[in-house]
């Protein structure tokens, strides 16, 4: 029998979908799942990008640039312009969602076995990219206690090795909500230049920051211009996850050149997405403070939950909309399991994800979970109270 490729035996299973047959299991049972495993919205999309793709006037879908609709593309300049991010449209690069401008942020600086260097925990999706690429996570840990802020310029430098080729780091952060504040990218962007090294940067939460905290880019900061390389997207910006629409943007000619050539290899990016998130761009800045202040009320609607609840511990989030929670089990991924297919308060259970997926480190995360608080207030509090009585019945 033919063998798989040892690429697919390293690659990980998705700590926040492979729960899924659970809750499935949960479904037929007929119970009702709160979703609190992953970052899917139930804020609604702009209907600006919604009749966007109602009224469109195409006779042919047919192939866009490999970087994507120009005109889109100087739109997308000019939103950045709004954020102080100064970028020409040359400078930008269309993809089939944030997902794949990283893969192409990936093979373009990264040979096989080089190394990135992440504050973990991480998007867990970084596992799979790398593995996908052939590069090598190197992590430094951020701590719970600490609230994941930025780890100690020494805990970086002494893990740079002649294979390090980028530091990696999501602000604001999945899976902690944490936010890097301008003397944190100011702390990084020396590294990279000691080191010579690229500093990639995952904003696509830029939007969704709290307390009056402001979010500061990597192309913000002038020395960095031709070592940032910026992974964006629209799907949590604009609520359209399915829309499969993100950008590759880098001041760094070298980069931009060789990345089209990973996007020209799968054609183009989708052109009825583009034209619904071109539209979306006209989105008014009314969208985003309600938005804001909705994920804000959220926020303190569930970390003021969990509190309450003996033996839990969780951090407050800055930006995003996700939180690591500790809680008084030893394994969380089973945890998780029994919620599913064991407890219910009322024929209602909840879906959480296991943090242990968002490090690399073995044996680190084991009693965390993550939580995105991307219900609507009731839910959440319906989520905690299941919470809160599944813990005092669980039993590891």
């Amino acid at each position: 029998m033919p063998s798989i490729s040892k690429k697919g035996f390293q690659m990980p299973e998705s700590p926040i979908r492979k729960l899924a047959p659970y809750a499935e299991k949960a479904y037929e049972q007929g119970k009702k799942v709160y979703h609190l495993n992953i970052g899917q919205p139930d804020i609604k999309t702009p209907k600006i990008a919604l009749n966007a793709i109602s009224n469109h006037s195409l006779e042919i879908i047919s192939y866009s640039s490999s970087d994507g609709s120009e005109q889109y593309r100087k739109k997308i300049a000019n939103y950045y312009s709004k954020h102080d991010i100064q970028v020409n449209h040359d400078e930008i690069i269309v993809t089939t969602g944030g997902s794949e401008a990283l893969l192409f942020a990936f093979g373009t600086i990264m040979d096989t076995d080089d190394e990135v260097i992440i504050p973990e925990p991480f998007y867990a999706n970084f596992n799979g990219f790398s593995a996908a690429s052939g590069a090598n996570i190197v992590p430094v840990i951020s701590k719970f206690e600490d609230n994941f802020a930025l780890p100690p310029i020494e805990e970086f430098e002494k893990l740079i090795t002649p294979k390090t080729k980028a530091i990696l780091i999501c602000n604001p952060g999945n899976p902690t909500g944490y936010l890097y504040s301008k003397e944190e990218i100011k702390k990084l962007a020396e590294i990279v230049i000691k080191h010579d090294l690229f500093l990639i940067a995952d904003e696509v939460y830029r939007e969704f920051v709290y307390d009056g905290n402001e979010h500061y880019s990597i192309l913000q900061e002038p020395s960095l211009a031709n070592y940032a390389i910026i992974i964006d997207s629209v799907s949590k910006r604009y609520s359209m996850c399915g829309a499969r629409i993100g950008y590759l943007v880098s001041k760094n000619k070298e980069v931009i050149k060789t990345a089209l050539k990973f996007a020209q290899t799968r054609l183009s990016p989708p052109t009825l997405a583009q034209i619904a998130c071109e539209a979306a761009l006209d989105t008014p800045q009314s969208y985003f403070e309600e938005v804001r202040e909705a994920y804000q009320k959220r926020r303190n609607v569930l970390i003021e939950g969990l509190q309450k609840i003996e033996g839990v511990k969780v951090t407050k989030p800055k930006g995003a909309f996700y939180c690591i929670v500790e809680l008084p089990v030893k394994n969380a991924d089973h945890f998780a399991q029994w919620l599913l297919a064991s407890f219910d308060v009322d024929g209602e259970t909840v879906m959480v994800a296991p943090a242990a997926g968002f490090y690399s480190t073995p044996n680190v995360g084991l009693n965390q979970i993550r939580i995105a608080y991307v219900l609507n207030e009731e839910s959440l509090k319906k989520a905690i109270n299941i919470l809160e009585k599944g813990l005092k019945i669980y039993r590891d």
